[in-house]
């Protein structure tokens, strides 16, 4: 799929934003186009080879009525996590790797639940930031709030159901 300046986009791994450019780039000896993208959280620009979108897995950003879904599905998910460390991160992982909003909903709100109730490891902390800011980053640009709004609407449904 092809993609355009101003389209929403989101980036596996690192969020959504939206590209800014089209660029022809010469990195160790190959010419490529690339997409330039702004993620708004951390006000990051990152460069993705044309070519290798659709293996990046490089989609489109959930539209509104998504997005309300996506925070729907965090509130009314479950929170249960393995007990072992490595299990657990191993399972974290592959959801956040999966590109799938659902599957990160789940890790973010696993981590934040579990930081509340007993806190985290500086493995999981750092798991959590990425993996808050795959999800919170997408729902910025689907419903146009800013990370603080999208941030305490989370951390409201993780208190009310810590208390």
């Amino acid at each position: 799929m092809k993609y355009g300046i101003g389209d929403k986009i989101v980036y596996p791994m690192h969020g959504a934003g939206i590209i800014e450019a089209i660029e022809e780039r010469e990195i160790m000896g190959v010419v490529q186009n690339y997409y330039i993208m702004r993620i708004p959280i951390g006000d990051m620009r990152v460069m993705i080879p044309m070519d290798h979108a659709e293996e990046i897995g490089l989609r489109d950003v959930i539209d509104t009525e998504e997005a309300d879904r996506v925070l729907k599905e965090f509130k009314d998910c479950h929170t249960e996590m393995d007990p072992n460390w490595n299990k657990r991160y191993r399972e974290n992982m592959t959801r956040i790797k999966s590109g799938n909003i659902y599957e990160v909903v789940h890790v973010v709100k696993n981590l934040m639940f579990r930081d509340k109730s007993r806190g985290l490891s500086t493995g999981e902390r750092k798991m959590l930031n990425s993996a808050k800011q795959i999800l919170v980053s997408e729902l910025v640009v689907a419903k146009s709030l800013t990370q603080t709004d999208i941030e305490n609407i989370m951390n409201e449904i993780v208190d009310a159901q810590l208390a």
